[in-house]
């Protein structure tokens, strides 16, 4: 990252590694712009308006996938994991460039095959053994 400042192609590598949905990018960037606030699946849900079922499912993968963390004093409430350090650099320029390009961001992960077909194929890939 030049300056500490992911690249376009960066972004848009983290988006097609960690993000599944547009509601999953929408519940990452309203947390990340609260940020220290700690958001419920109901209280996501009542924001984006989607189903309560639905924001758990796209929290969840956030979860999974590292971004978010569990509350420790409040039992099915989460906030944003700010490790690794370069993550608030991301998640800066990623609001930015969603900002600025919504339907390109937008199709990008529209494009991408459902995950459990990704899932599925890359149990066939080989891997070099180290």
């Amino acid at each position: 990252m030049p300056n500490g400042f992911p690249s376009r192609e960066q972004i848009d590598r983290f988006l097609v590694d960690e993000i599944d949905s547009v509601p999953q990018l929408e519940a990452l960037l309203l947390i990340w712009r609260t940020r220290p606030c700690q958001w419920s699946s109901t209280e996501i849900a009542e924001e984006l308006y989607i189903s309560s079922e639905s924001a758990a499912s796209e929290l969840d993968h956030l979860l999974h996938h590292g971004l978010l963390t569990p509350s420790s004093d409040r039992p099915n409430y989460y906030l944003l994991n700010l490790e690794p350090e370069n993550r608030q650099q991301l998640l800066a320029s990623l609001e930015e460039l969603y900002r600025r390009e919504l339907v390109r961001i937008s199709n990008l992960i529209h494009a991408k095959a459902p995950r459990s077909m990704r899932d599925f194929a890359s149990a066939f890939r080989f891997k070099k053994e180290e």
